[in-house]
């Protein structure tokens, strides 16, 4: 079934490439996972395919990007026959005990409610080769309030409501000619931690963001300060057991 995401792969390619994205989160998550040859790698949540082009540039030997939109798996897959990167595209859940790594960047604040974020999280751990690690980003518990805070970055980021487990967070994605309203959810790390626990994680772990030397050099301490100080999106890294 298409969902209201179908029509947003274009607008989150060129999201793709602007400095925030390309300098400090891709940067940051292409360092955490490392050496990728010959890895079996999942993107979950793939949207329209970036992290998987970019996965596979990296030199992971298998990726796989699964998603529930068929729109946004449409597109990934014309980009992949027009590219022949060797990507596979998927809405078939994946099967168990198949990969390396598993990605999940912005997947987590999607989950409506509790047993949804235990679902994802145990889709994530199901997928995963015993040892497998698990990479994912859900919307920082501590994000900043003010709307404007992240405005210099290309969106505004707020409370919908008063801040608690699953409450609503709207991020409105204002760059270019673009300005689309996603509404997401809000996940403490206590919550975060249990969810991932129960899904067999161990070893989780919050670690910070880097800015490449490229975004440091382009634009400077003080436009990168304001994001590393209070990221929108933390990072968190867990190891299937």
């Amino acid at each position: 079934m298409s969902t209201r995401f179908d029509a947003l792969a274009q607008l989150y390619e060129e999201s793709f490439e602007l400095p925030w994205r390309r300098d400090l989160e891709s940067y940051t998550v292409l360092g955490l996972l490392g050496d990728l040859a010959g890895a079996s790698v999942l993107d979950l949540g793939c949207g329209s395919g970036d992290y998987c082009r970019a996965l596979r540039r990296a030199g992971a030997g298998r990726v796989v990007g699964y998603d529930t939109s068929e729109g946004m798996i449409e597109h990934a897959s014309r980009r992949e026959s027009r590219e022949a990167l060797g990507i596979e595209y998927t809405t078939t859940p994946p099967p168990a005990g198949s990969f390396d790594v598993v990605l999940g960047v912005y997947v987590l604040p999607y989950a409506e409610d509790y047993r949804a974020l235990t679902e994802l999280c145990a889709l994530a751990g199901r997928a995963l080769r015993d040892g497998g690690r698990f990479v994912t980003l859900p919307v920082n518990p501590d994000f900043d309030p003010r709307p404007d805070y992240y405005a210099r970055y290309g969106f505004r980021l707020y409370d919908a409501e008063p801040r608690s487990d699953a409450s609503r967070v709207t991020l409105e994605l204002v760059f270019s000619a673009y300005h689309e309203v996603v509404t997401a959810r809000h996940w403490s790390r206590p919550t975060l931690v249990k969810a991932l626990t129960e899904a067999g994680f161990t070893g989780i772990d919050w670690p910070g963001y880097r800015v490449s030397p490229d975004g440091r050099g382009t634009h400077g301490p003080d436009f990168w300060s304001p994001y590393l100080h209070r990221p929108h999106a933390a990072l968190i890294t867990a190891v299937s057991s």
